[in-house]
């Protein structure tokens, strides 16, 4: 049996997307293994002028693509409770906060409360007073979940924080990048700890250069509107990127806890080596996608909502310097796209010829792939992890190891009720990522690309390519 956690779930935007996808399912699945039971509620807010049963009945309809018993979802949503919500209006906070008191009570939850911002950034701040000003923290914990993009830049990421601060401590706010959730990411800590020889291989002595590529073969979808705002810069490099480099170039971490693997962490984005603005163009380029070669996708500008003239980049690559003596003169080499050929995430750790001291053949590269694989592979020159050099790298034995790996929302939330900060981001971690992505998007909103300039279903621009050729590298994985 589980640990059986206890809470009053407020969720603000109960009745949307991100709700209805990912933060029930992820619930659902914490109640079926026993992390919750019967010591939880969760009132979901909105707009719109539902009722509990009618809520409870979007709740149940979500969980139809994972689950068949239709007796346990019934229970699980007994826990479910809806109230119609203004964000900017005094009385409805204080409604939320008898109808919160009253969930205490019934559910004997400790007083605890996860407040979830499943609500478009702008209302943060006017949320976060207003739970201040009416008075909903008690006497248990006190957890805000803010979903990105925390800020367009850097000075509106910073105005965000300082109304947020004035309610809840640093400490009590978790910044979610659901990234850090996926298993192989949370997973990559205990690696590196668990195998000596890898460990000692990751710096400039035995690294060439570092790969990150975070690959959609998806195009913006119902997504054009937003992306106008953000592009991938915005949505995946600042944020989901650079907290895996964090993970792959931090130092070994005194213990495995948040404060010690957060410390390491921030050396890193301390270490960024900032672009000027004339080194943009050398160091990074950028691509939006055209048709497809039947011509039967969509280019970019084509598609809903979005400006038929745009100039926004679904996809993004660049080199990424670290000034500390541990990574000094290594390339971490970047990249993400929209409408590439498959979906993958992953990391590439190409070793240069001394790796032969450690064991290796000259030249490995060492591949860990995030996803779709779900962690479930490493390779080695080639080979998988299980039949590559046992002393460099290994895994537990246990063939189940990676049989019960948890949903990243799964993983998140447990996290957010044990109080464990490891996988979320820190505001001075945010605010170094923030830094160095702001001069790149300023030196690009000065310049006029020659967009579309790269095809559906590839690889993305040439200029991607020639980014590490000019090095002497090239991309480990191309298709």
């Amino acid at each position: 049996m589980a640990n059986e956690k206890r809470a009053v779930f407020i969720i603000f935007g109960g009745s949307g997307d991100l709700a209805h996808r990912k933060l029930y399912p992820a619930l659902y699945n914490l109640y079926k293994t026993g992390d919750l039971k019967e010591h939880f509620a969760v009132i979901g807010t909105a707009r719109r002028p539902w009722s509990d049963d009618y809520y409870r009945s979007t709740v149940v309809e979500s969980l139809k693509d994972i689950d068949d018993d239709e007796k346990m979802m019934e229970e699980f949503a007994k826990h479910f409770f809806y109230q119609s919500h203004d964000v900017t209006d005094s009385d409805h906070y204080i409604a939320l906060k008898q109808l919160a008191a009253k969930l205490d009570d019934q559910f004997d939850t400790g007083s605890n409360r996860v407040y979830y911002m499943a609500i478009a950034p702008r209302f943060f701040g006017t949320v976060a007073e207003h739970i201040n000003s009416e008075g909903l923290k008690t006497n248990g914990f006190n957890r805000l979940v803010i979903e990105k993009p925390f800020g367009r830049s850097f000075d509106s990421a910073c105005e965000l924080n300082s109304s947020l601060t004035k309610t809840f401590s640093e400490e009590e706010i978790y910044r979610m990048d659901h990234y850090l959730g996926k298993f192989m990411v949370q997973q990559f800590t205990n690696i590196r700890l668990n195998n000596p020889q890898l460990e000692k291989a990751l710096n400039n002595q035995y690294v060439s250069n570092v790969q990150v590529t975070l690959s959609e073969s998806l195009g913006v979808e119902d997504r054009g509107g937003y992306y106008e705002t953000a592009g991938v810069l915005r949505d995946m490099i600042q944020n989901h990127i650079m907290q895996i480099i964090g993970a792959v170039a931090m130092d070994k971490p005194a213990k495995l806890d948040s404060d010690s693997i957060h410390e390491v962490k921030r050396d890193v984005f301390d270490s960024l080596k900032v672009l000027q603005p004339d080194e943009v163009d050398r160091d990074f380029v950028r691509g939006q996608y055209d048709e497809d070669a039947t011509g039967k996708l969509k280019a970019y500008r084509d598609e809903d909502n979005v400006d038929p003239k745009s100039n926004i980049e679904t996809f993004a690559a660049g080199k990424i310097m670290l000034e500390n003596s541990r990574w000094d003169n290594v390339p971490f080499y970047v990249r993400s796209g929209k409408r590439m050929p498959v979906k993958s995430s992953r990391i590439d750790i190409v070793f240069n010829d001394k790796i032969k001291e450690l064991g290796l053949n000259p030249n490995t590269t060492v591949i860990f792939l995030i996803e779709p694989e779900n962690g479930s592979s490493i390779l080695v020159n080639g080979i998988d992890y299980k039949e590559a050099n046992q002393d460099f790298i290994s895994f537990p034995e246990d063939p189940h190891f990676f049989d019960n790996e948890r949903e990243a929302y799964e993983n998140l939330m447990i996290d957010i009720l044990d109080g464990n900060k490891i996988h979320f981001t820190l505001w001075n971690e945010l605010q170094n990522a923030w830094k160095y992505v702001d001069v790149i998007r300023n030196q690009w909103d000065n310049e006029t690309p020659d967009f579309p300039n790269y095809m559906s279903k590839t690889m993305g621009p040439d200029a991607a390519a020639e980014l590490l050729e000019r090095d002497g590298n090239s991309w480990v994985w191309d298709d």
